[in-house]
């Protein structure tokens, strides 16, 4: 590989899921060497008939707004229309346009715009709490509100907010974390971590950061985690990821400082290490 490119040399660990090969793709074109390992695997929900039941009255029933947490949710809500078959899948868009769409950060929105719509209201920070105080100052008395949720998380602040504010609530949990399929696979990731052959590990959501530190509490234990991570360069895409690391005792070196995608986040490290 040319040495003129800027990442030449730098071997880069890349927790990634969904967007894993992307990722990847963009350091490789950089000349990096990419130590791939998928921290959390996302299945459909296993019970699919109460996410099909909420696409009916999504698209039958009257609805003022849609609250999309993860664009996960929104991909995994098209899917499971597209399964249901006749023309669910374009009747859920079609009333997506109908209805104002609040989105918690930019991957639902970037869920929307994939299917050639967008985010009405975009809450004041990636987090609960954001779309929360995004809607604080509104009435939402007797406003129907179909919420997408993830995992299997109530999400009690969210869900009860709405409810002390009179709206008519309709949660769905399309899809589920399933953390613990790959645990030799953590576990070989932080033994290569450990080795002193790395130069960065970048994460792209909390739950990466929690998955880790679950195997590794077990591995090495957290303040021997919390060791090698602060050895390595660490990336976050945004402040909700650089907040669960700090949180756990990790500094934050690169972080994108306004988009927080993975292209703003390979540019920030070229940026550190570009030769």
């Amino acid at each position: 590989m040319p040495a003129t490119l800027p990442l030449t040399g730098r071997r880069i660990a890349l927790p990634e899921s969904r967007e894993l090969d992307l990722f990847a793709d963009m350091l490789l074109k950089r000349g990096a060497e990419v130590l791939r390992c998928p921290l959390v695997s996302i299945h459909d929900a296993p019970d699919q008939q109460p996410v099909v039941d909420w696409l009916d009255r999504f698209n039958t029933e009257h609805w003022d707004d849609l609250i999309a947490l993860t664009g996960e949710g929104i991909r995994r809500l098209l899917g499971a229309a597209e399964r249901a078959g006749g023309s669910v899948r374009e009747d859920f868009i079609a009333r997506l346009a109908q209805v104002r769409k609040i989105t918690r950060g930019p991957k639902p929105g970037a869920a929307l715009r994939s299917i050639g719509l967008k985010a009405d209201l975009v809450a004041v920070a990636p987090t609960t709490q954001g779309v929360i105080d995004t809607l604080q100052p509104e009435d939402l008395k007797g406003r129907r509100i179909a919420v997408q949720l993830y995992g299997t998380d109530p999400n009690p602040l969210l869900m009860e907010f709405l409810r002390e504010a009179g709206a008519v609530a309709m949660p769905v949990w399309p899809y589920i974390y399933a953390d613990d399929v790959e645990d030799r696979r953590v576990v070989a990731l932080i033994d290569e971590l450990a080795s002193g052959t790395l130069d960065a590990i970048a994460f792209t959501s909390a739950t990466q950061v929690r998955r880790l530190f679950q195997i590794g509490k077990r591995h090495v234990g957290e303040p021997g985690l919390v060791t090698i991570l602060n050895g390595l360069t660490i990336a976050a895409v945004g402040p909700v990821v650089a907040d669960e690391l700090r949180d756990r005792g990790l500094r934050v070196d690169l972080m994108p400082e306004q988009s927080f995608f993975m292209k703003p986040l390979v540019r920030e490290m070229v940026r550190r290490f570009g030769v």
